[in-house]
């Protein structure tokens, strides 16, 4: 991220390119660009990016006094937040309704887990989250301007009472804790599994001084809560000095999720646990006190919480409780919380499971309600989506399809596309489910399914490309359209052919990583499009993204040669490899020229404007999100995970000239994005700018550059901190740059003529 803000500090002081930087200027906006139907359902929210591993609480995002809803995903390490909205005719009167413009008001960095709990007892929940390989970090929940913000308090829970004297207050890095009242006192404490074997519970009071914790001191009150200790296999047990018991299969011990809730009544809190590796929600109750726990073989259950419906999720269960339907009882909602599904390999779709609380008074009585809480009302293939647009029914009309990284069906791991057609009108579009199986992929067992429309032998009917892993390599597929342009699309699975690489290895094969991403545009304006990857690929010479020329003669299948590795010399915010790279080229900004946008597993998207004018490293922007509620520019927030994939793809879906941008998640869904302020003056290069035609070259360079303008200019060479390192006052057309004595990085040219128009552009000095 230092990188990305230093970089646009100076564009902001330097160059005329600064309005686009303004609250005025061009970006996105997040909004729900089409209607989403499923049989009779329309998806209420569609757009919303789906779930894979959601952790849910509370909180009055809006300050009218109601509880909104705040939910991270383990897996992805993304912020999601849902209002609670008056909705009059319905049964409750109100409902869920996806507000993502309070999503960057949470801390950017969060991972792992985050739970909000109110420490300081002033009515507000505080953000408790993981840190550090399983340390503790807390953020105090301080209004401002009516909203939430979020100020960190300490990056270090500490207790005492241990071997040691007082340590580190460690969870380990799978583990979610409860961290609630358990005692009584009023005091949030913590309840969690042992770091080192996650087989014996621990129990830490909280000690802060007076009637509330606010000073998050903590104590060990026991190493062993309940005298009771988890064995080898899922809700399987055992007491000091017996045997395990209950669960028959063994398999590894990992991570828990606690939860404590008076389930039975009696003034105690009782336990629920899950863990990794296992599907099942085990109850643990509490016959004794808080401090004097009893648990015994009878009250251990991993039927919970009835014979009938017990709380079963893919992998490791995790529980929450809080009002989910707005009845003014605490319901039950119960989600997956493992790392990542490399391993598992499970469905990762309709697993968030509600149990509504049916008693209105004593101890709660939980039925099932339904799967997929609040992600039944949203696109989710599972994992991994990445869409598409393109008149596929030959209507006239934009259809979506969008691959997936797998899903588990029939106990088979594979990817599909998902087609759904648009059922609407030209201005307002319509998506309606067809199938989650288009052209019958699930039966080659493929994985990581990228699909790309795109007409790539110039009939005037859009063809199927797509990347896809098979058994040990990734390979990209076309399958040509065989009919006519206007009529239906036919496409004839068998007839798929694979892109075959041109030369030997290490002199231009096509990437063949796992996950690699297609894009397919006309660079060089020559009329063919041409193929843009990107790539994780580190066999073959290159980086991120790579660009392969259409030669426009020969087999289609040995058209696309390697032109450059290192395309737009693209970098991540501490100047490594982006991970993950998507790709997509539109003209966003309104110019009339094409612009170039990726994402990566950083969450951010970056913006190159008129990418077709751009050489060697090409300028980005991120603060691309308009907010409406702090009236500004933001980077996204997409998520902040290493093995995150985003599908970008653009298209004019409502057909008023303008291109939409929509992003596949991770967790697969999609997020749609209109453009706001579209307009030529927001270009990254202005027209006076452009019309300097800065070049400088060579670029990357050693000892010495020169930079070439269409006017005299005089040179400015800056670092990425704004600091000036060489200028030439003289204004010449052409000017030598003496690069001696400047260490190794990427320095910043700026060339400005005698009426003050300026261009900048990018320099890599070895």
């Amino acid at each position: 991220m230092l990188r990305s803000t230093l970089v646009l500090l100076v564009l902001l002081a330097f160059s005329t390119a600064a309005r686009a930087q303004l609250p005025a200027g061009f970006g996105f906006e997040h909004q729900p660009l089409a209607a989403v139907v499923h049989g009779t359902d329309t998806l209420r929210h569609a757009w919303a990016g789906g779930f894979d591993t959601p952790q849910f609480s509370t909180i009055d995002l809006n300050n009218d006094g109601q509880n909104d809803l705040f939910a991270f995903d383990h897996i992805s390490s993304r912020v999601y937040t849902f209002l609670s909205a008056a909705a009059p005719g319905t049964a409750a009167g109100r409902r869920w309704e996806y507000a993502p413009q309070y999503e960057s008001l949470f801390p950017a960095d969060l991972q792992g887990w985050a739970l909000l709990r109110d420490y300081d007892c002033d009515g507000r929940p505080d953000l408790f989250t993981y840190v550090n390989n399983g340390e503790i970090r807390v953020f105090r929940n301080v209004l401002v301007n009516g909203r939430p913000s979020f100020q960190l308090t300490t990056n270090q829970l500490r207790y005492s009472g241990g071997f040691t004297g007082t340590a580190n207050l460690v969870l380990g890095g799978y583990n979610l804790p409860a961290i609630q009242d358990v005692n009584g006192d009023g005091k949030l404490d913590i309840m969690t599994y042992d770091f080192v074997s996650s087989s014996y519970i621990e129990l830490y009071l909280n000690t802060s001084p007076g009637t509330c914790g606010s000073d998050l001191t903590f104590r060990l009150n026991t190493d062993n809560w309940g005298g009771i200790q988890a064995c080898s296999g899922c809700a399987e047990y055992k007491f000091t000095g017996q045997s395990c018991f209950t669960a028959a299969r063994p398999l590894h011990t990992g991570g828990h999720s606690l939860l404590l809730l008076d389930l039975d009544g009696d003034g105690v809190q009782d336990l629920l646990d899950g863990r990794d590796n296992c599907a099942e929600l085990t109850r643990l109750l509490n016959r004794g006190t808080a401090l004097a726990p009893v648990i015994n073989q009878a009250g251990i259950s991993s039927s919970f919480p009835s014979a009938a419906t017990p709380a079963r999720v893919p992998v490791f269960p995790a529980a929450y409780s809080f009002d989910a339907n707005f009845d003014g009882r605490p319901d039950l909602v119960v989600a997956p919380n493992m790392l990542t599904n490399f391993a598992d390999q499970v469905s990762l779709r309709n697993h968030v499971q509600l149990f509504e609380n049916t008693a209105a008074t004593g101890p709660p009585a939980f039925a099932y309600r339904s799967a997929g809480f609040l992600q039944n009302e949203m696109i989710d293939v599972s994992e991994g989506a990445a869409p598409t647009f393109g008149d596929v029914d030959g209507d006239g009309l934009p259809d979506m399809l969008i691959g997936n990284i797998a899903d588990r069906v029939n106990n088979v791991y594979r990817a599909t596309i998902t087609y759904y057609r648009n059922v609407g009108t030209r201005a307002r579009p319509v998506f309606s489910f067809v199938t989650d199986n288009y052209l019958g992929l699930a039966a080659q067992r493929l994985e990581g399914i990228k699909p790309v429309l795109v007409d790539l032998n110039r009939d005037g009917a859009l063809d199927l490309a797509y990347a896809a892993w098979s058994s040990s390599a990734n390979v990209l597929y076309y399958i040509l359209n065989t009919a006519a342009a206007g009529q239906p699309a036919a496409f004839d699975v068998a007839r798929a052919v694979s892109f075959k690489p041109q030369g030997a290895a290490g002199s231009g094969v096509l990437p063949y990583s796992r996950g690699d991403m297609p894009c397919f545009t006309d660079v060089d304006n020559d009329g063919y499009v041409d193929l843009l990857i990107g790539t994780n690929e580190t066999q073959e010479p290159g980086m991120s993204l790579r660009y392969f020329r259409n030669r426009g003669s020969g087999p289609l299948e040995d058209a696309f040669v390697l032109v450059d590795n290192d395309f737009g010399r693209i970098r991540d915010a501490s100047g490594g490899r982006p991970t993950n790279l998507s790709a997509t080229v539109a003209d966003f900004d309104g110019d009339g020229q094409p612009d170039l946008l990726t994402a990566d597993a950083s969450g951010f998207l970056r913006f190159f404007s008129n990418y077709r004018a751009l050489t060697s490293i090409f300028p980005e922007r991120t603060d691309l999100l308009y907010n409406p509620l702090t009236g500004q520019y933001e980077p996204t927030r997409l998520g902040l995970e290493i093995s995150s994939h985003f599908g970008l793809a653009a298209t004019d879906l409502n057909g008023d000239g303008t291109p939409e941008l929509f992003i596949g998640t991770q967790a697969g869904g999609v997020l749609s994005y209109g453009t706001r302020n579209r307009t030529a003056t927001s270009t990254t290069r202005s027209e006076p700018a452009r019309a300097l035609a800065l070049s400088v070259y060579p670029n990357p360079a050693t000892a010495t550059a020169t930079v070439e303008t269409a006017k005299p200019t005089r040179i400015t060479l800056l670092d990425l901190t704004g600091r000036v390192v060489q200028q030439v006052s003289s204004a010449q057309r052409r000017h030598a740059v003496n690069l001696a004595g400047l260490a190794p990085g990427v320095y910043l040219v700026r060339a400005e003529d005698a009426d003050g128009s300026a261009a900048v552009q990018r320099l890599l000095v070895r």
